[in-house]
């Protein structure tokens, strides 16, 4: 959930992109492309570190360069924006997996204004409110004169709040002037005329539910951005960058705040934001994207599901969610085995790089060979200091640091082994077969999807898979391609289908012969990974946590004759 934009959209530029308009290129296309920028800038500086944490404590695959950048859009992970579609519509270019819920606002606190500030309030008409919070700013000075300057020439009574730069700091309160401590946005915006604040999206939400014109001088972030919404509306004028903030803009900004023309904007907004339930919407888009079908057991209503069972029967391999309690009632009346059972996964995203050609997919692949391979490199260099240093700090011994210092040593050289291994036996292999067996799509042909490999067993019936239909499909095409191409388009029509059915015998049956190896090579590396793995760690847990129910029922079997005649029913169909 996000209070700014992140998801790419021709409507509007990203918040943190400085865009520099060119009247040479379409203003949507540099909208597009700033979030593609700003996505890869973040990377840069944060790939690293997440695909560390995936690798060393998650043992996740790490995200691929190629996505790594985009990789929320390129899996349509769900997004809710929270900022109301009365301000920001939902762009049309958006996907159901995006939502706009509206802002969430809370409830007006309870509070009660000290006498000083009930009187200033009581005294005239209802004052100009300026603050920017956190902010701090180099010369508060110079700000506090320049909005008493403005708002004397405007003859306005104005609030100052002090916030972190103890604006109006050293000023006494006056008829016209009341230097303001903390205070609930809610409850003050109420009794004010117009405020001039930061631009950020509480403090912008908060201004515009109560209708009150709004001028946002912006600091970083996302804060123009907010300011440019709020112009877009007429709700108040352009920002006012703090760079710029000088008596004259003030005033003309001031004077639009407080025209007619401003007042019927923010009332317009204000009636819409009033409509809206930001809580309540989100919530909806939570749980509707929430794969609720997959989380119950299949035995007993009511429970989450824990475990996912496989087991055949008569129409074939059936799957079924079980949860703690359906899991040991099958244990226990000797239905099933603890063996039979595995951690239930409701949704998986699959980060894999696609490979559409045999030199693309080869060279990708032997570059991520070489950086694995130079950062284990690098590994048995930095790492035996690491050690060494850890373990002085932790009180041991000069011997002892020494001995882990060198345990550092010899996991960098199996690390290095271990990336030449894994490269050239699944990496490499993998990549010119998924490439081989991806490129007759580029041209139009159909692509058969032959299952995904998870562990050793699915990797010799994938391999399997693609070996025949590799062969048969590339004998098949040299024939049936011609046929079919001269059917839907005479002379050109053949020509075309001779060539690719040319094309598909030489990939398909090298795509069947490369998977020969590679997709074994990958199912036998993830049935290891999970047999030592993160996967490991999770298996015990949840074992052990059926384990302590058991000891809580005293290891007495439980009653689930309803279930287990359930479990008999659907498996013997």
């Amino acid at each position: 959930m996000f209070t700014m934009p992140w998801t790419a959209t021709r409507a509007f530029p990203h918040p943190l992109a400085n865009i520099q308009r060119n009247k040479d290129l379409d203003p949507q296309v540099t909208n597009w492309l700033s979030y593609g920028v700003v996505e890869l800038m973040t990377w840069q500086g944060l790939g690293d570190v997440i695909n560390s944490w995936r690798r060393k404590d998650l043992q996740l695959a790490p995200i691929p360069a190629s996505i790594g950048p985009g990789v929320t859009t390129f899996l349509k992970i769900p997004h809710t924006y929270c900022w109301s579609p009365a301000v920001v519509p939902k762009p049309a270019d958006w996907g159901p997996e995006i939502d706009v819920c509206g802002f969430f606002m809370r409830n007006e606190p309870s509070y009660k204004p000290p006498a000083d500030l009930d009187a200033f309030l009581s005294a005239g008409p209802p004052p100009l409110y300026v603050g920017f919070g956190s902010i701090v700013v180099d010369d508060p000075g110079r700000l506090t004169d320049v909005i008493l300057e403005a708002a004397g020439i405007c003859g306005i009574r104005v609030i100052i709040s002090r916030g972190w730069s103890k604006l109006g700091e050293g000023k006494s309160n006056t008829d016209s002037v009341f230097c303001l401590g903390d205070c609930p946005h809610e409850w003050l915006f109420k009794r004010v005329s117009a405020v001039v604040h930061h631009g950020g999206a509480g403090t912008t939400a908060c201004g515009l539910i109560n209708a009150r014109p709004t001028i946002v001088v912006p600091f970083f972030g996302d804060q123009p951005f907010w300011g440019r919404v709020i112009a877009k509306s007429g709700a108040g004028p352009l920002p006012i960058p703090q760079k710029e903030f000088r008596t004259e803009q003030l005033v003309e900004a001031i004077r639009y705040c407080l025209s007619p023309e401003a007042n019927h904007a923010v009332q317009e907004v204000a009636s819409a934001m009033q409509q809206e339930r930001g809580v309540d919407t989100a919530t909806e888009s939570f749980h509707r994207n929430v794969p609720a079908n997959y989380l119950g057991c299949d035995l007993i209503c009511g429970q989450r599901a824990a475990w996912l069972l496989e087991k055949q029967s008569k129409s074939g391999t059936k799957r079924m969610r079980l949860s703690n309690q359906a899991a040991l009632s099958l244990i226990d009346a000797k239905k099933i085995k603890m063996a039979d059972l595995k951690p239930l996964r409701t949704k998986e995203y699959d980060t894999d790089v696609k490979r559409w050609d045999p030199i693309t997919g080869g060279a990708s692949s032997f570059l991520g060979i070489v950086t694995d391979f130079t950062v284990a490199l690098g590994g048995t260099f930095i790492d035996p200091w690491k050690e060494y240093k850890r373990s002085r700090a932790t009180g041991h011994e000069a011997g002892q640091a020494s001995g882990a210092a060198a345990m550092a040593v010899g996991k960098g050289f199996a690390s290095m082994t271990g990336a030449i291994v894994k490269g050239g036996l699944v990496s490499m292999p993998l990549a010119i077969a998924e490439g081989l067996h991806n490129t007759p799509g580029l041209y139009g042909d159909k692509v058969r999807d032959n299952g995904k490999v998870e562990d050793w067993k699915s990797g010799g019936v994938v391999a399997a898979k693609t070996f025949g239909t590799g062969f048969y499909d590339g004998l098949t095409g040299v024939f049936a391609d011609p046929y079919k191409g001269a059917n839907e388009g005479g002379a050109l029509g053949l020509a075309k289908g001779v060539a690719t059915g040319s094309v598909g015998l030489f990939l398909k049956p090298g795509a069947a012969m490369f998977g020969l190896v590679a997709y074994p090579a990958q199912g036998i590396h993830k049935s290891l990974k999970a047999r030592t793995g993160r996967s490991h760690e999770v298996l015990k847990a949840k074992t052990a946590l059926l384990d302590h129910d058991q000891r809580q029922n005293n290891g007495n079997p439980r009653d689930g004759s309803k279930a287990l005649q359930v479990f008999d029913a659907y498996f013997t169909q």
